[in-house]
């Protein structure tokens, strides 16, 4: 598989607290990352310094082989984010939430349309299109979240706990979803607290801690690397190296 983003040396700090610390890792096409760590840990810092909404102190992000720094709007076309806070509008039905979300990405007329609707269609909400989100379950809320940054059919998908405080039924549509998002050849960085979820989708793993990558690797390596050491699960492994349960707050 072709490299698809690399990260190097990036490093952030607010005021004399450096919370990244010169991180470097890469990701291939095709691949779902698990991005993992404690509170304070700095992955989300990260993930925003990738998708440019914090500045990065040094260091450079490459996608497909270009500095994104020389190719931001390139970049952004080809990325979708899935904030952790739900971010659609109100006022909006569920089908012109999609529609002014793909807008941005310069899709119109038939296009724009097809586009919206099979994004709907996806996450299992076209009949549903019509009404406003108000009306929606969290479960579903999130699912539109989701359609709203599918619909340009992104290359990048990245999700920042999109399965908080929702129902089982949900977070199990949202699972599938990914998985066949990913089988159309979508990459995926996923950032979790649920140990299952990262253990279902992922099969690569980041552990931060301290604004430092301590692990980086294949999921079926690392559970080898540290079942010789009496250590098997996920939230076993996360114990050993961190010190810390991975708890609810900690996202």
């Amino acid at each position: 598989m072709n490299l698809l983003l690399q990260v190097k040396d990036l490093t952030k700090s607010y005021g004399e607290k450096q919370v990244v610390q010169k991180i470097n890792f890469s990701m291939k096409e095709g691949e779902i990352l698990g991005f993992i760590g404690p509170n304070g840990a700095g992955k989300s810092t990260t993930i925003k310094m990738i998708i440019d909404v914090e500045s990065k102190e040094e260091g450079a992000i490459l996608f497909q082989g270009i500095d994104t720094k020389n190719a931001m709007k390139n970049f952004k076309q080809v990325i979708g984010v899935v904030p952790q806070d739900i971010a659609v509008y109100d006022d909006l039905s569920a089908y012109d939430n999609v529609c002014f979300f793909c807008s941005l990405y310069g899709y119109k007329g038939m296009d724009l349309k097809a586009r919206v609707q099979e994004a709907l269609e996806f996450v299992g909400l076209w009949e549903r299109r019509k009404e406003l989100p108000t009306k929606f379950s969290g479960g579903m809320k999130r699912r539109l979240n989701i359609a709203c940054s599918i619909a340009h059919a992104p290359k990048l998908l990245i999700m920042d706990e999109p399965t908080v405080g929702i129902d089982p039924q949900s977070r199990n549509h949202i699972m599938e979803s990914i998985k066949a998002l990913n089988d159309r050849g979508t990459s995926v960085i996923y950032v979790s607290h649920y140990m299952e979820e990262i253990d279902s989708l992922c099969n690569r793993i980041i552990i931060m801690d301290h604004g430092q990558i301590i692990e980086d690797m294949e999921k079926s390596e690392l559970k080898d690397k540290y079942r010789k050491q009496g250590v098997v699960t996920l939230e076993e492994i996360f114990l050993h190296l961190t010190g810390t349960e991975l708890r609810d707050e900690e996202v």
